[in-house]
């Protein structure tokens, strides 16, 4: 299990790089939209591949970002359900959603993308748009994209096994295992208490 832990984290570092270059795909996105709609509004000048790189972008930043999302516990969650349940019921619960829908999807996906993805780096396939761009950097980022999710998955199942079995003391990546939305809730509700506080102290002042 000590080698599996290890192989873990190596596979949660290499997902943290990927994360934090994915949110420069972001601000690169961003910039080049507000640029295009800036001359396409002011000096009515525009391109496709401008437009399409745009797409290219945002597919990059969905597809290879996943394992990092997944890293982090941020994913899409019934929290209502899991809130209820002990650590260990939501690790058994992971465990077999990894083990029979994660893991065989991103098996399945790879193998489906994977030659359409080669067909079109060998063909030089091209944007149907006139001056769009080529197409097989976008295809790639679907084998790329699941191959991630399929790296981040075996990291997930070994960390919910070693806490089932004993060998880590918790089951998520994060120490405290909360989702994001969970993480946000208690920060709103500190938030407001802080105020209500400073309102009381308002009143009493004022008394």
């Amino acid at each position: 299990m000590g080698a599996l832990l290890k192989l873990s984290a190596a596979i949660d570092k290499f997902n943290e790089l990927i994360g934090k270059l994915v949110m420069w795909l972001v601000l690169a996105a961003v910039i080049i939209s507000a640029g295009n709609a800036t001359l396409r509004k002011a000096f009515n000048i525009g391109s496709n591949a401008w437009l399409e790189i745009q797409w290219y972008l945002f597919a990059g930043v969905f597809m290879l970002g996943v394992g990092y999302v997944m890293l982090k516990n941020a994913h899409v969650r019934i929290d209502f359900i899991s809130g209820k349940l002990s650590k260990r019921s939501n690790a058994v619960i992971d465990a077999i959603g990894i083990v029979v829908f994660t893991i065989p999807l991103s098996i399945i996906m790879i193998d489906f993308a994977w030659p359409v993805f080669m067909r079109a780096l060998d063909t030089g396939e091209m944007s149907q748009n006139a001056g769009g761009l080529i197409r097989w950097p976008v295809w790639a980022l679907l084998p790329a994209g699941f191959g991630i999710l399929l790296l981040q998955a075996v990291s997930e199942l070994i960390k919910r096994i070693a806490f089932l079995t004993g060998h880590r003391s918790e089951p998520f990546s994060d120490a405290d295992g909360k989702s994001e939305e969970e993480r946000l809730a208690e920060e709103l509700a500190a938030e407001a208490a802080r105020h209500e506080q400073a309102l009381a102290a308002v009143i009493k002042g004022s008394k």
